[in-house]
């Protein structure tokens, strides 16, 4: 009772000062923020969403807390993550609570490194050194000067670098997805895949890695090559192995068989094709290597390959440096950033690699386990440089203080001041930084009062730990939790598209965003481009219209967010300047932004497209313990950040045959409709059989019919006249089995 009446007094205090707090904010505390501001239990998650004036709150309580002397400034810290933030929440303090006569100057606002600093120069009287290389953000930097060094030194780890880099740069996929998420479109046989690196394109994953495997190691090969012997009849069509390797004269089908020996579930008929292409071979003498998918996921096809190659005469000769005319490996720099955010994630969570390696056997990050230990191979080699470079310094890494601040303080070597500890940005807290704000915050009535977005941790590469934020009372203890559901900046519509889209992943918090603007008719829209080369028109296009529908004499802000630095070639160079104007950022730096309109490009299956192929590797699970495992979960996450920067519309360009997973995800839920660059309806309906590919006109042997454009992999078809479902009798299309 006591406890209701005290909340009922402070609420009333709280309403009676709105007034005095409205005054320098300029614009009033909502609900939520008021009840955020007057809650000071020890522990309190505040879980905001994009836009609803978070720091505003932050602001507020730290005033509310002098105003009620609930603290003296002086034991009050305000932890942010980049001298930046930390920078502008000073400012901010200073600039709306030192007019009101509080003493803003004295409330510390700190990055986590500079608090990490003092407490270990106050706790050793000696300040450490931070090594140069990470001070400056050079890193990756330092890191390829460490690949060099270790490549001219070490024949094991140049050819494991190499390895790596050409054949095993990305995962494989959920199994019985090896197909999914094509990044290429081979109009000779029209049908969609994987480009290899000697230019083809060949149906699954798995058989993107053998391709590769054999092009560096110098084996010739080709690609669904007709069986020498006619194999055609009233039942089959011509039979076409996966790969005729020419030198060995002998054939290679990679089939999509577990370790148990089953295709997946789903591979209706599957072993039926193998046994049929089995007895050919074995009626025609025809020689036959094969491999699986369990058998790549361990390493045995490689070994296998290896040997019955040499048995059979054919000579390997690997070799990174052969011109490669196809898709190109994955870029040491490239490599070299999975390598450090692993690194940071590693020595956050204090993981040695005997730990790494048991969690690598115990399947943390998925079948392929030979992929996952060459990078462990490769990562130990680094990591013992690294430590080396350091020590040769006399420095440390921002982890190495982190740890060590965190230790000082629980071991009482540091005797904290602060009673109120608030940290912003939460949602990038790594289990470092987690364990300082708990060693902190673990005396008496001591208050820890956490603010972020769960939707908006997009820092994994950086250390960020997601789990943090969602297992918050499992590391503080209980908790008060509170939300921030009102945003102030994007319409409800688009609210609605971009909450149901990141929820999606289950262990994201929820929230149910609410919008008091005026509501947008589509706000978000998808462009399809035909081809790479309309890339730019078509953002053009979107640039132009929106110009034209300024009528109002007001210009508009557009802000084109591209997934890489490279998608500002896509930045439009002409556009009428007096009505609308136009700004590049990535989609990483472009949070705390808004705009009226946002323009995503590229928003395509490629490697490089949206979502990103290679950031979402699951080897960073075995340095997370608290990791997330959802398909493109990071990604997904990114991509709520760009949706969210938009105050009115948000326009999607993607590419014909190459649409991302999030376009096709977008549209079946939603039912956004597709215009070309010209503004004209495009194909939107998608198959009701594979919900991946899109339902397009097609002439066949019998006339004018609709299909899928993700054929010969669905079947689904229907005719033009009747809507039947199916082709006239005896039209029906097949799809051959395969390794897939």
């Amino acid at each position: 009772m006591a406890d209701a009446i005290n909340q009922r007094q402070m609420r009333q205090e709280l309403v009676e000062s709105r007034a005095f707090f409205d005054s320098v904010e300029k614009s009033p505390l909502t609900q939520e923020q008021a009840e955020a501001v007057i809650c000071f239990d020890s522990r309190v998650l505040l879980v905001a969403s994009a836009g609803s004036g978070k720091t505003s709150t932050m602001v507020a309580k730290a005033g509310y807390a002098l105003k009620r002397n609930y603290f003296s400034p002086d034991e009050m810290l305000l932890l942010a993550f980049n001298n930046d933030a930390a920078v502008e929440m000073r400012e901010r303090i200073k600039a709306r609570l030192k007019p009101l006569g509080l003493p803003a100057e004295r409330v510390a606002a700190k990055t986590f490194h500079a608090f990490g600093l003092e407490v270990i120069g106050n706790s050793t009287g000696r300040r450490p050194s931070v090594a140069t290389w990470v001070q400056t953000g050079q890193e990756q930097e330092a890191l390829l000067e460490m690949v060099d060094e270790l490549k001219s030194v070490d024949p094991v780890f140049r050819t494991q670098w190499d390895l790596f880099r050409l054949i095993f740069g990305q995962d494989l996929p959920r199994f019985g997805s090896e197909a999914s998420n094509p990044d290429a479109w081979d109009k000779q046989a029209s049908r969609d895949g994987f480009r290899t690196l000697n230019n083809e394109v060949v149906r699954s994953r798995g058989e993107l890695v053998i391709a590769n495997w054999l092009f560096y190691n110098g084996v010739r090969y080709l690609y669904e090559a007709p069986y020498r012997v006619d194999t055609a009849d009233a039942s089959h069509r011509q039979y076409q192995p996966d790969f005729y390797l020419p030198d060995a004269d002998a054939y290679l089908e990679h089939w999509a068989l577990d370790a148990n020996g089953e295709p997946p579930s789903e591979f209706v008929g599957y072993k039926e094709g193998m046994t049929w292409k089995k007895q050919l071979h074995a009626l025609h003498g025809t020689r036959l290597l094969e491999t699986t998918m369990a058998d790549l996921w361990s390493g045995r096809a490689f070994i296998y390959l290896e040997h019955e190659l040499r048995r059979l005469g054919v000579t390997l000769d690997a070799n990174p440096d052969r011109p490669i005319p196809g898709r190109q490996p994955v870029e040491s720099p490239r490599l070299v950033g999975t390598i450090r955010s692993f690194l940071t994630h590693a020595k956050s969570n204090r993981l040695s690699i005997r730990e790494l390696h048991q969690r690598l056997n115990a399947g943390t990050a998925g079948h392929f386990k030979y992929r996952h230990a060459l990078f462990l191979s490769i990562f130990e080699k680094l990591w013992a440089r690294w430590e080396e470079r350091l020590r040769a310094h006399k420095a440390i890494d921002f982890e190495d203080m982190l740890n060590l601040a965190s230790e000082f303080i629980e071991q009482g070597r540091w005797d904290s001041p602060y009673k109120l500890v608030m940290v912003d940005e939460f949602q990038d807290v790594s289990h470092a930084r987690a364990r300082i704000l708990s060693a902190l915050t673990s005396k008496p009535y001591t208050h820890l009062f956490a603010v972020g977005d769960d939707w908006q941790s997009i820092n994994r590469f950086a250390g960020a730990d997601l789990s943090v934020m969602t297992g918050f009372e499992s590391m503080f203890g209980k908790a008060v939790t509170m939300t921030l559901a009102t945003t102030f900046r994007c319409p409800q519509a688009l609210c609605d598209i971009s909450s149901h889209f990141v929820q999606k992943n289950p262990r994201q918090l929820r929230k149910n965003v609410k919008s008091p603007k005026p509501n947008v008719v589509d706000p978000v829209r998808i462009v399809r481009a035909r081809d790479e080369s309309e890339m730019r028109s078509a953002i053009e296009a979107v640039v132009d219209k929106i110009a034209c529908e300024q009528s109002d004499g007001t210009k508009a802000s557009v802000l084109v967010l591209g997934r890489y630095g490279r998608d500002a070639a896509n930045l439009p160079s002409r556009f009428d300047a007096d009505r609308v104007e136009v700004k590049f950022h990535t989609v990483h730096s472009s949070k705390g932004l808004e705009r009226d309109h946002v323009i995503v490009p590229r928003m395509s299956s490629e490697t490089l497209g949206f979502p990103s192929q290679v950031v979402d590797d699951p080897v960073l699970q075995l340095a997370m313990p608290g990791g997330d495992s959802y398909v493109f979960a990071e990604e997904r996450r990114l991509f709520y950040v760009a949706l969210t920067r938009a105050r009115q519309t948000v326009t999607l360009v993607t590419i014909a045959r190459k649409e991302s997973a999030f376009i096709t995800e977008l549209i079946r839920d939603h039912r956004i409709r597709v215009q070309d660059v010209d503004g004209m309806e495009s194909d939107s309906d998608l198959c009701p059989t594979c919900g991946i590919g899109f339902v397009i006109p097609k002439t066949g042997r019998y006339g004018r019919f609709f299909g899928c454009s993700n054929h010969p992999r669905c079947k689904y078809s229907r005719n033009a006249e009747t809507n039947s479902g199916r082709l006239p009798d005896g039209a029906e299309r097949t799809t051959r089995f395969s390794g897939r």
